[in-house]
């Protein structure tokens, strides 16, 4: 979203973002709250589409007493519990999806909700952070070339909410081939940390959009009449573009977890190759030392205090059993 926008949407009317009303020949024209609230087709064909920040005061009176619905309903729309589901209730439609969170600041994961409400006459859409895909709507209609029914309003902000994610997804997968192109023997712990968050990035993206390919399907099957062939066979090809991106998160996934073994493997190898290095000078030098250890006693009786050879003689029998336990590890291949 851009300053001038979320400029606009911090001037809103009430809690209205932004309406419109649809001719149903491509044109709309701007709607303000007072007129949104008590709305009645005067034409038909004509659409209302309002999209509001559903955390500011009046919406919840609106939703309760001026559409009438029913109190599971609109507590859905204003509620917090935001896991991707749809339903269909009379002759309405109730959906909350979930989109990649653009916003500054904002990891991929942070993903955000949209609720909407139909009854093919009004669509309410409602935010409680800002988002792009409704504005992109908002501007092919503007444009004159946006959907022309509530039907295809709501299929283009599905197709739009699930478009944005493949951004995330290939910016995921470009981080998994710079890894598998990097060099494993450098920054094991930075490697790691890096798969570690692809790997979080991926659970947290296949939570959200799991039950959004669930939520879309259910919009494709129960939806009203009013939601016609067209738009089912349009809310079909977007199911299918999320199983593929759900499939690349489960193969992004695996890949990072491939990684993430083989590091682990040869960090794992590495320190046994170092701790039985350590061993094998240690099963060398332990009798040297036991040796060194035993002349270096100060006690009476020690062979060799008088000649002045005894200590090159230590020192090439050092030398030969140092010798004959390199030979002997060589043989029983412990080298």
């Amino acid at each position: 979203m851009t300053d001038n926008e979320a400029a606009r949407e911090d001037d809103a009317d009430g809690p209205l973002l932004f309406g419109r009303v649809l001719d149903g020949e491509g044109g709309a024209r701007v709607i303000g709250w007072d007129e949104a609230r008590d709305w009645k087709p005067a034409a038909p064909g004509e659409i209302m589409w309002v999209h509001l920040c559903r955390n500011r005061a009046g919406v919840t009176e609106w939703l309760r007493d001026g559409l009438g619905l029913p109190e599971p309903t609109w507590e859905l729309l204003v509620s917090d519990r935001t896991r991707p589901r749809a339903f269909r209730e009379a002759g309405t439609l109730v959906a909350t999806l979930r989109g990649i969170n653009f916003n500054p600041g904002a990891q991929p994961e942070d993903m955000i909700s949209m609720q909407l409400w139909c009854d093919g006459a009004r669509l309410v859409t409602l935010r409680r952070h800002p988002m792009q895909s409704p504005r992109r709507v908002l501007k092919a209609i503007d444009d004159g070339i946006g959907p022309r029914d509530c039907g295809a309003i709501v299929t283009e902000l599905a197709e739009n909410l699930v478009t944005r994610m493949n951004a995330a997804i290939v910016d995921m997968n470009d981080h998994i081939d710079e890894l598998e192109q990097a060099d494993l023997e450098g920054d094991t712990d930075s490697m790691l940390d890096r798969i570690t968050s692809i790997r979080r990035n991926c659970l947290a993206l296949k939570r959200h959009m799991g039950p959004q390919h669930v939520a879309l399907e259910a919009i494709s099957r129960e939806a009203p009449p009013w939601f016609e062939d067209h738009d089912r066979r349009e809310i079909a090809e977007t199911i299918d573009r999320l199983r593929r991106y759900l499939d690349d998160i489960d193969i992004s996934k695996e890949s990072a977890m491939v990684m993430q073994d083989e590091l682990r493997a040869r960090a794992l190898a590495a320190n046994e190759r170092a701790t039985y290095m350590l061993t094998i000078v240690a099963g060398i030098f332990l009798p040297l030392g036991f040796l060194t250890g035993l002349f270096g006693i100060n006690v009476g009786g020690m062979p060799g205090l008088e000649d002045p050879e005894a200590f090159w003689w230590v020192v090439g029998l050092c030398i030969a059993i140092m010798f004959a336990l390199y030979f002997l590890f060589r043989k029983l291949r412990w080298l």
